[in-house]
């Protein structure tokens, strides 16, 4: 993506929790800080609009892409006029017993121009969500994006696809690791994936205590093509806005 100028994007890290309300105020916050810095896109993590107490209670919020929880925030994005990556969201699959983790991607004017399901699951997560089977890629402000989710980054073949057949320019890789995996795993596995492809990595990660039993490790990156971080986040509920070059 070398080029004569750059766009300014960025990367929220929250802690979501078992509230759709309390989780779209955060949202609705950092959108207007991001709007308000100039940002052409803002990157959610993960499960940014719930994360339950249980499986069970991630089935029984998942709403269509229609429904009013998806609507809400293409509002945010209309009223800001900024796209979103919105990764991970528990849209309604075709029996009650299962959902898709879907990466949608919304227009500054509030339309989704995008959607990925997806592909790989890890075992606990196979058990109530739907494998998804296609990659995307979409043209936006800040180059060609491809969404991933999550546990897709272990499956390095995935973004040589992204890249080598699909042209990618910016990788998105939203996620929700825990930490004892990603003090180990997480940013080797991202900085790799963009040394790999040539291509800039953005992971917007969730962080912090979700409740009695689930806990995520934050550290949200953007990473160059050359592997070399360009912002970070150590904490919680913040956002980081750099330049990347377009």
């Amino acid at each position: 993506m070398a080029g004569a100028h750059s766009v300014r994007v960025a990367v929220a890290q929250m802690t979501s929790i078992n509230d759709l309300a309390a989780n779209f105020a955060t949202c609705s916050r950092l959108v207007k800080e991001a709007a308000s810095a100039g940002a052409k896109l803002l990157c959610f993590p993960e499960n940014f609009s719930y994360v339950g107490d249980k499986d069970a209670d991630n089935i029984k919020i998942a709403e269509p892409l229609d429904g009013p929880i998806m609507q809400g925030y293409c509002s945010l994005a209309r009223e800001s006029s900024m796209w979103l990556s919105l990764g991970g969201f528990q849209e309604k699959g075709s029996d009650d017993a299962r959902l898709c983790n879907t990466h949608v991607l919304l227009d500054d004017a509030g339309n989704i121009r995008s959607t990925y399901r997806k592909i790989h699951l890890s075992y606990k997560e196979s058990s109530f969500t739907k494998a998804g089977k296609d990659i995307v890629e979409i043209d936006s402000p800040v180059g060609r994006l491809d969404p991933t989710v999550c546990y897709d980054l272990r499956f390095p073949e995935l973004y040589q696809q992204l890249r080598f057949q699909h042209e990618a320019q910016v990788l998105l890789v939203p996620s929700a690791f825990s930490k004892v995996t990603s003090q180990v795993h997480w940013e080797i596995l991202l900085r790799a994936r963009a040394i790999e492809t040539q291509c800039y990595v953005i992971a917007a990660a969730q962080a912090g205590k979700h409740n009695d039993k689930t806990e995520s490790y934050g550290d949200s990156l953007i990473i160059d093509p050359w592997g070399t971080v360009v912002g970070r986040l150590p904490g919680e509920n913040w956002l980081i806005i750099p330049n990347i070059s377009q």
